[in-house]
């Protein structure tokens, strides 16, 4: 469905937080870099949010099922997501999203859910924080 939140080129503050971002920073936040965790600080101290893929959700429902992470990180997003005070907002994987994935080449980024995420960050023309040197080195903002 077209025009879902926020419609592109509209104003939003915050940062989008790749899938094993937003597990450190809801679970073991020392993992961040230093950078990482100052940008998610300021981000949230300014009053913006930290977003992130619905796809962020399914990797979490898959790395769960196959016994890679605890249910702990499933429980955590979803207490952060019901609880407005933390910030946390999903972003639907939406026409226009997909539209951005034409910016990430495939073969600079090739997992799905990784150029998914990229895509989001892109469309909401926010920086990524993520770890994950593929998407550092394309074309997608990102603070790590």
């Amino acid at each position: 469905m077209l025009g879902q939140f926020p419609p592109r080129g509209h104003s939003v503050k915050g940062v989008v937080l790749d899938t094993h971002a937003l597990v450190w920073y809801l679970n073991i936040p020392e993992k961040l870099s230093l950078k990482a965790s100052a940008t998610i600080d300021k981000t949230l101290n300014s009053g913006g949010f930290l977003y992130l893929s619905v796809i962020s959700m399914v990797e979490l429902v898959y790395l769960t099922e196959k016994g890679k992470i605890s249910d702990r990180a499933m429980n955590s997003l979803r207490i952060a997501l019901q609880n407005p005070v933390t910030g946390v907002r999903a972003i639907p994987v939406t026409i226009e999203v997909s539209e951005c994935l034409h910016g990430i080449p495939r073969i600079d980024v090739p997992d799905m859910p990784d150029r998914i995420i990229a895509a989001t960050a892109i469309y909401l023309n926010l920086p990524l924080v993520t770890r994950d040197a593929k998407i550092r080195s394309s074309k997608v903002k990102t603070v790590w």
